[in-house]
């Protein structure tokens, strides 16, 4: 056999397999043989039907099979043998890039297209700037984790008056369009929560109300909508547009969350016994915390901005009309023109991530090596079990679970996009120069709602 490349520009080829009978005949008879043994054919033994029939049933489609194997194999050979990128797979030319004749197989000529790999140079070095945004972790910041940790272990107590993060048990009467009752309707008890009230006006109004007190409200305005809706009025999400939309609500019970006090048996709950022994240790704790709370999330930023930066200033081009000829042959279901036409500048950008980031990765000699790949498989699934508060199994029972874990194709792949990322991140924070800036934390939230 021999395959022969002929370069059309710098990112499209042919490559032309040429067979002789020397590299497919052999095959070919050996299948002959085994098809020969095992046919049942009217008026033959099994094993002694004429190998002239046996040629003429299955003679085209096993010449065909044998040939496939030795083209896909010679390809797949010459193009790791000579180190070449190429995008895509090898595609037949034209209507089938096949030059032969089945009826009198001597030599034969396969010809395919191939889209190769640009050239990639990531322009990013200790010159390279970028902003790090934190969180400023101030004292207002702190204050209100410390209250959130005493919420949670706080314990609920009857109120005077609704405060704007209180509970109510109210009874909702449904009314006509006159506010009378209406004759029939719904009357149901539920308990509704002032912090997620997200109608201000409403919730102003139920703000300072006592029990006993009645409010004329829209159900909507105190649930969040659909079935929380329908639970709230103990009907069923069809019953709703049949609802009317004024209905009294009387507050009958105000529940309060009484803070827990701040002590060592609310630090041990937290963070162990004799871990914490007063509240300025507390407070330096919970500042720690909150740092590397947000480090994820600067890191995300930082990686986001830096990729970002990399698509917009590294030049690349692609092949792109082999790539859209290579989509639409290699998609499951049928694809369109237009279609592709259209989702084509996702498919590109994220290919020329993909190419960045090899380069930068095969530049740095970055590598996800398959025990770390293990490892943080099952450092991901310790945090799962710590997420409910479940304590992690043993090492080998763990280790186990991991390997499950990534022989799910699709669960591996996300596994090794986590660890690519994590391993570019650091790369980044160690090559960049960065620009650490501190703000507020409405405004990280905001910016970091951009990921």
């Amino acid at each position: 056999m021999n395959v022969i490349r002929e370069d059309i520009d710098a990112l499209n080829a042919i490559l032309k397999v040429k067979l002789t009978p020397e590299d497919y005949a052999s095959e070919v008879k050996k299948t002959l043989e085994k098809h020969r043994k095992t046919a049942k054919t009217p008026g033959f033994r099994p094993g002694h039907v004429p190998m002239g029939l046996i040629q003429k049933q299955y003679g085209k489609g096993i010449l065909s099979d044998e040939l496939n194997k030795v083209v896909n194999k010679s390809l797949q050979n010459y193009i790791a043998e000579n180190k070449i990128e190429i995008l895509g797979n090898p595609i037949p030319q034209g209507d089938g890039g096949f030059e032969g004749d089945f009826n009198n197989p001597e030599d034969f000529q396969f010809t395919y297209e191939i889209g190769l790999a640009p050239e990639v140079k990531v322009g990013l070095n200790a010159k390279s700037k970028f902003d790090y945004i934190k969180v400023k972790v101030d004292k207002k910041l702190i204050d209100k984790q410390i209250e959130d940790l005493q919420r949670r272990y706080g314990k609920l107590v009857s109120g005077d008056a609704v405060g704007e993060r209180d509970m109510i048990l109210a009874q909702f009467v449904e009314l006509n369009d006159d506010a009378s009752i209406k004759e029939g309707g719904v009357l149901h008890t539920s308990t509704i929560s002032m912090e997620f009230v997200s109608d201000k006006k409403v919730k102003k109004e139920l703000t300072g109300k006592k029990v006993g007190d009645k409010v004329m409200v829209s159900p909507a305005s105190v649930s969040k909508g659909g079935a929380d809706t329908a639970a709230m009025l103990g009907v069923t999400e069809l019953d709703l547009p049949n609802l009317s939309e004024k209905f009294q609500l009387t507050v009958n019970e105000i529940k309060v969350m009484e803070l827990a006090e701040l002590g060592t048996e609310l630090y041990d709950k937290l963070f162990g016994p004799g871990t914490i022994k007063d509240e300025k240790e507390l407070r330096e704790r919970v500042k720690s915390d909150l740092d590397g709370m947000f480090v994820n999330d600067s890191d995300r930023m930082l990686t986001r901005a830096v990729y970002d930066s990399l698509l917009e200033k590294t030049e690349l081009t692609l092949p792109d009309a082999f790539l859209k000829r290579w989509i639409k042959m290699s998609n499951e279901k049928e694809i369109s023109d237009e279609q592709i036409a259209t989702e084509y500048a996702g498919y590109a950008k994220g290919l020329k991530w993909q190419l960045i980031q090899s380069e930068i990765f095969k530049t740095n000699e970055i590598k996800l090596e398959n025990q770390e790949v293990i490892n943080f498989t099952k450092g991901l699934l310790v945090s799962n079990y710590a997420q409910y508060g479940m304590p992690a199994p043993e090492d080998a029972e763990l280790t186990k679970s991991a390997m499950e874990v990534l022989q799910n194709q699709e669960e591996a792949n996300r596994v090794y996009d986590m660890l690519a990322e994590q391993k570019l991140t650091k790369y980044f924070k160690e090559t960049v120069k960065l620009n650490e800036k501190e703000v507020n934390y409405d405004e990280f939230a905001e910016l970091a709602g951009g990921k």
